[in-house]
Parts: structure tokens; sequence; C-alpha cells
């Protein structure tokens, strides 16, 4: 498959070669909104280890000077997490931009990353026990959509792989 015809193949949606030169023009928006976003999105990313750097320097400055609690040590994980996840839409904006597809795995992983920050900063004592029983589903409904996906993924790699061979 040449490269030209594996264009039009993928992410078909926003086809460069589209008849309607206005729907053209609109794909060409859309795709500069998306190069503005990786922009974006890498100056959070600047900014949010900037804060990680700024919440463990004055959690250390507190007195006792150089000890963490453990509230200190959920707030230093929380900073990192949200540093974390924002790498982790960066990748997907970086893929969405190289390979014009949607990379529906990793925006499952990132929302697993997202609610596990959750998790790792939730303060059970303030909290009702529907609201963790609403984080579980969300959980268990991200975990097995991972799961499936990465089971038909995994499918679809060796029917290719047979039919190759």
């Amino acid at each position: 498959m040449s490269e030209s015809s594996e264009e039009r193949t993928i992410h078909e949606e926003f086809s460069e070669r589209h008849p309607d030169p206005l729907i053209r023009s609109l794909h060409r928006v859309i795709r500069l909104c998306v190069k503005l976003m990786s922009i974006l999105m890498a100056l959070v990313i600047l900014f949010g280890v900037a804060d990680v750097m700024y919440v463990m320097w004055s959690r250390l400055m507190q007195p006792p000077v150089g000890l963490l609690g453990v509230s200190d040590i959920f707030a230093i994980f929380g900073a990192f997490m949200v540093v974390l996840i924002a790498i982790e839409i960066f990748i997907n904006i970086r893929l969405y931009l190289g390979t014009r597809t949607l990379p529906i795995k990793l925006v499952i992983a990132t929302a697993l990353m997202a609610i596990a920050r959750k998790v790792i900063v939730l303060d059970l004592s303030s909290v009702q026990a529907i609201y963790v029983f609403a984080i579980a589903a969300v959980v268990l409904s991200l975990g097995v959509t991972y799961w499936l996906i990465s089971q038909s993924s995994q499918s679809f790699a060796s029917s290719t792989t047979l039919k190759s061979d």
C-alpha cells in the first residue's frame, strides 16, 4: 500500500483530499487546533513539573523541616499523578497527530491513570460510601474495557499473522 493510499484510509474523517473545499478547509483548521493543543499541553506539563517542585519544597520547609507527613506525601503523589496524566494526554495528542487515528487503548489507560490518582489521594474519612462504590464501578468498567480492547487487538494481530503466513 503506497503512502498516499494509506493516508486516505487512515483517519478518513479528516482527509486532506475531501472533495468539498469547505470540508477540506475545516479539516485543516481542526488539525491546526490539535497541534495548538499539543503545544498547550507541553506548557501544562512544564507548569505541572514546576508545581510538583513547589509542593515538595513547601512541604519540606514546613516545621519540622525536612520531614514529610502522610498528608504531605499524598499531596506530592497527587501533584506527580497530575503531571503523569498530562503526559499521557500529550502522548494521546501526539499519536493522533502522527497516525491520524485515536488510540482508544491509550485513552482508556489514561482514564485508568486519572481514576487511580483519585483513589491514591482519596481521603476515606471525608467521603460517603456511595462515592467509593461509584469510583469502584468506574475502575471496574475501565479495567474491563481495557482488557476487552487488549483481547480484541491480540486476536486481530494473531488473525492478521495467520493470513499473511
